[in-house]
């Protein structure tokens, strides 16, 4: 392992940006910043992707080191612990999330519900064949399928009044049916 004095000169050749002191900086600190990494993750392949997030962060920060009185590896480890710490929140708030997801409650209906409205559906289609055709087909195209009252005028050829009385008398009709 390099002395204090040759990772501080590695530093600050880092920080003016000099490749051969980036490659001997990792050469000789990646071993312990790797285990740091991994104690703190547990999962060697999120350690090894730390690791180098870790030396991006060194890359693009060495200028920040301030050689006075502090240990260029605490410098070093601090910035690998942070990361891990960091990686590790940010998965377990993704966890949280999935967690949280699962105790959704699933909005679609239960058999039951689509046994109801199975039922439902058969007495609705079964009155709406005892009105007239063309009633029938301007309350399915107005309801089911939104058509406005003027499409269903012109499609059925009749004033718009006349559709919307068609449409308030076929209403009743499918009513009283529904009650029977």
């Amino acid at each position: 392992m390099a002395t204090r004095r040759e990772i501080e000169t590695l530093i600050a050749g880092v920080a003016l940006r000099d490749r051969s002191a980036f490659s001997l900086l990792y050469e000789h600190t990646s071993a312990k910043l790797f285990g740091v990494c991994l104690r703190i993750l547990k999962d060697r392949a999120l350690a090894e992707d730390a690791l180098q997030e870790v030396f991006i962060k060194v890359w693009h920060n060495a200028d920040r080191f301030a050689a006075g009185g502090y240990s260029p590896m605490t410098w070093l480890i601090t910035i690998a612990r942070n990361h891990a710490i960091d990686r590790l929140r940010a998965a377990q708030a993704a966890m949280a999330q999935i967690d949280e997801a699962a105790e959704v409650p699933d909005a679609r209906p239960g058999p039951e519900d689509r046994v109801i409205a199975a039922s439902d559906r058969a007495a609705i289609d079964a009155c709406l064949d005892e009105l007239q055709a063309d009633r029938a087909a301007a309350l399915r195209g107005a309801y089911l399928d939104g058509d406005s009252y003027t499409d269903l005028a012109a499609r059925h050829g009749v004033p718009v009044n006349t559709m919307r009385t068609w449409l308030r008398r076929s209403l009743l009709k499918l009513r009283e049916c529904l009650t029977r």
